[in-house]
């Protein structure tokens, strides 16, 4: 079997093993156990971030601060404290909190690992908080999908249909994405958006614009190839070619929820204004 052949065949595999249980997540778990899930996902995806920069020694971040304010956004949320408004502490408080590690450790750290491990915790541990906000929206269990579309229908059709016909090359961030891959992976979205919304809509009876979400799961999964693409380029500055190899096929979990993480506050954004007129 060819090696292409062999990659496809694991990539599929792993999203057959994989997509159930996202789904079961998803769908029947509680807020409580939702909030712990995506709270191990962000530390799984903080130590494969901060281990990228540490394993060529591109950087030394302090991996312990991202998984400290991790866990304690995690006990916050068990407690049903809301820390959405108070968001913008954790960059501020982590200013501090490293500047004055740099100054104990007698400049063994420098502005380059803390400028690192604050991006990390704002890219992974803030941005993922999204996913549960999503969720405790009205119907947000049957909304937080139209986050994940945008992404993995993207990747799949990019993927597939780039490795076929692919021939003219996006950009030398990522040299194995071409345009052609980029545009079906759009279409490609689109096209799943628009049957999930045809099934909501006949299920639970709402009246979602099929032209409203074409152009919204369009715009999401553009943010979601510079996503990827973002991540991309930071593998790239650590000379690794994955994250981990945790997901066979895949890579680790970040290069699984690249794309995620950067469209879900826009997600949000557009749901929380919109929902109220898909329930009318």
């Amino acid at each position: 079997m060819e090696k292409s052949k062999k990659e496809l065949l694991t990539r599929v595999i792993s999203s057959l093993v994989g997509f159930p249980l996202v789904l079961v997540i998803f769908i029947f778990a509680n807020d409580t156990v939702f909030s712990i899930a995506t709270k191990i996902l962000s530390l799984i995806c903080l130590y494969e971030y901060f281990n990228g920069f540490k394993v060529n020694k591109k950087a030394d971040p302090s991996s312990w601060w991202g998984y400290l304010v991790t866990i304690i956004l995690l006990i916050l949320d068990l407690m049903g404290i809301v820390v959405g408004p108070y968001l913008y502490w954790i960059p501020i408080i982590s200013i501090f909190v490293l500047t004055l590690e740099l100054v104990i450790s007698q400049s063994k750290k420098n502005i380059v690992d803390i400028s690192i491990t604050i991006f990390g915790i704002v890219y992974i541990t803030v941005m993922f908080l999204f996913l549960n906000t999503i969720r405790r929206l009205t119907m947000g269990k049957i909304f937080i999908w139209y986050a994940i579309i945008p992404a993995w229908g993207s990747d799949i059709f990019a993927y597939l249909i780039g490795r076929k016909i692919g021939k003219h090359k996006f950009t030398k961030v990522s040299p194995n994405k071409t345009i052609e891959g980029s545009i079906a992976g759009i279409i490609g979205a689109v096209v799943i958006g628009i049957i999930y919304t045809l099934v909501i809509n006949n299920i639970f009876s709402l009246h979602i614009n099929y032209l409203l979400i074409a152009f919204f799961i369009g715009i999401l999964a553009i943010i979601g190839q510079i996503g990827d693409l973002a991540e991309s380029s930071i593998k790239r500055y650590c000379d690794i070619k994955d994250f981990s190899e945790l997901i066979p096929g895949h890579g680790g979990m970040l290069d699984r929820f690249d794309s995620v993480i950067f469209i879900l506050p826009f997600a949000y954004i557009f749901l929380s204004i919109f929902i109220p007129l898909f329930l009318m």
